[in-house]
């Protein structure tokens, strides 16, 4: 039994007990949140579109964080034009507790 769910403008392909790591959402650790369901799978039973909003997915937020530093470096020959920059893009990491048909 899975569920295709949208979390921080992506789609996750989520099972119970499943972490995942999705774009900042603005809650705080321990928190639930209910994900939205695109499509959900059990057997040979296949929800999908409306059908599949009746289905809900709990999660747990664990922790809010920042990824690893990615240096962004723009460079033009022959112009002596160089730009330095990083990057740490945030992050919340969701524990996936139950999935309801």
């Amino acid at each position: 039994m899975y569920a295709i769910v949208e979390a921080g403008g992506k789609q996750h392909k989520v099972e119970v007990n499943t972490v995942l790591k999705t774009e900042l959402l603005h809650v705080n650790a321990g928190d639930k949140v209910n994900l939205k369901v695109l499509m959900f799978v059990d057997g040979t039973k296949v929800l999908a579109g409306k059908e599949a909003t009746k289905v809900s997915v709990v999660a747990e937020a664990i922790e809010n964080g920042k990824d690893k530093k990615i240096v962004v470096f723009k460079y033009k020959p022959k112009k002596n034009e160089r730009k330095k920059q990083g990057h740490r893009q945030p992050y919340t990491m969701l524990k996936v507790l139950e999935i309801k048909a």
